[in-house]
């Protein structure tokens, strides 16, 4: 016998062990087998869908994010010409009232300096008034040294002060 030429009862017995392993492989190997593959399946099918919901989910918050941060931005710019319309009438109100005081400042100064004018010409003419008093005085003293001249003088004033009263 040979390596060749196959025993037909060892064949015989191997097709039965075959048989037999095939059976019970059936029975109870492959529906466990089975069941873990359907298992596993279902495990990666649902961590599949998890992940899409998650990519979703990711992609609602990233829009979301993008519309707040894009609603900060309308209201950064909304504040900044709040703020801007704010300083403008705040330097408007500033020099309103800077030139009304200004204004008011110089109408005082411009009656005070009339005040002083006034004041001057008051002065000036009580001066001049001193003045042509002293002047008239000293020349009526030279003039009136004798009598005859004294009395010329007052009836010529008293001539003077009838013709104005007639008047």
């Amino acid at each position: 016998m040979g390596l060749l030429t196959p025993d037909p009862g060892l064949l015989f017995w191997m097709i039965i062990v075959f048989g037999v392993v095939f059976f019970v492989l059936a029975k109870y190997g492959f529906p466990v087998i089975i069941k873990m593959v359907e298992d596993r399946k279902a495990y990666i099918d649902n961590s599949l869908k998890a992940a899409r919901e998650a990519n979703e989910q990711l992609a609602n918050v990233k829009a979301e994010g993008e519309k707040v941060l894009a609603q900060a931005h309308e209201e950064q710019a909304r504040i900044l010409a709040e703020a801007a319309a704010t300083r403008d009438r705040i330097i408007k109100d500033a020099q309103n009232r800077a030139i009304t005081e200004g204004n008011r400042l110089m109408a005082e100064i411009k009656k005070q300096i009339e005040t002083e004018k006034e004041s001057a010409i008051r002065d000036i003419r009580r001066q001049v008034a001193v003045l042509s008093v002293g002047i008239a005085e000293k020349i009526m003293r030279n003039k009136l040294a004798d009598a005859k001249e004294q009395e010329e003088l007052i009836d010529r004033m008293l001539d003077e002060m009838i013709e104005s009263s007639k008047k």
